[in-house]
């Protein structure tokens, strides 16, 4: 086969389940979980059902490719930002602040319940935990943070600390969370 018609299948391919994903999604946000069926994306996605049955076996499959996708997504957002940001302080307090953000924003539905269930949360959460750990490791090698507990364990804090932004009634109340948080992170004097 032509590369040409290997990558125009891939595109298609990619396409139909981005649509089906995307489609999916704004369907359960309208209706709720329950009420969606496979027939009503197929015919929303404007595909055969026959042909969303061979991405997908039901709808609980499609939302968690979504959601996979959106996480995804949410941790490439965190690198741009720490990439962006100046010392080991300045990225952690920006990739905590940016963290903060997207919880409050991404909370407290039927389809959060749903979704933040499953194994590829999990996975996400102990690559978040990592990426903190690490640049809170350099932060304390710079002096920046502090030392004497072990990165692991602050960003076992700061992410529970920061699980607050969900029920929080504003941004500025997620900015004062992330001060708190950042002060406990600060070397003792």
């Amino acid at each position: 086969m032509p590369k040409l018609w290997n990558e125009t299948i891939g595109a298609h391919r990619r396409a139909v389940r981005d649509a089906t994903l995307d489609t999916t999604a704004a369907l359960a946000a309208e209706h709720g979980l329950a009420s969606v069926t496979m027939s009503q994306i197929a015919e929303a996605t404007g595909i055969g059902r026959a042909t969303l049955y061979k991405y997908f076996p039901d709808v609980e499959a499609i939302l968690v490719a979504w959601h996979e996708r959106q996480v995804a997504s949410h941790l490439e957002q965190l690198a741009e930002v720490r990439d962006r940001a100046g010392g080991a302080g300045e990225r952690l307090q920006a990739v905590l602040e940016a963290y903060a953000h997207i919880s409050h924003e991404h909370h407290g539905t039927e389809l959060a319940a749903l979704l933040h269930r499953g194994e590829h949360v999990a996975r996400a959460r102990q690559h978040l935990k990592g990426f903190i750990r690490d640049l809170l490791a350099e932060g304390a090698k710079t002096g920046d943070l502090r030392n004497d507990v072990a990165p692991d364990e602050l960003a076992s804090y700061c992410l529970h600390a920061l699980t607050a932004a969900a029920s929080l009634p504003s941004k500025a109340a997620v900015r004062r969370l992330v001060a708190v948080t950042l002060d406990g992170l600060r070397p003792p004097r």
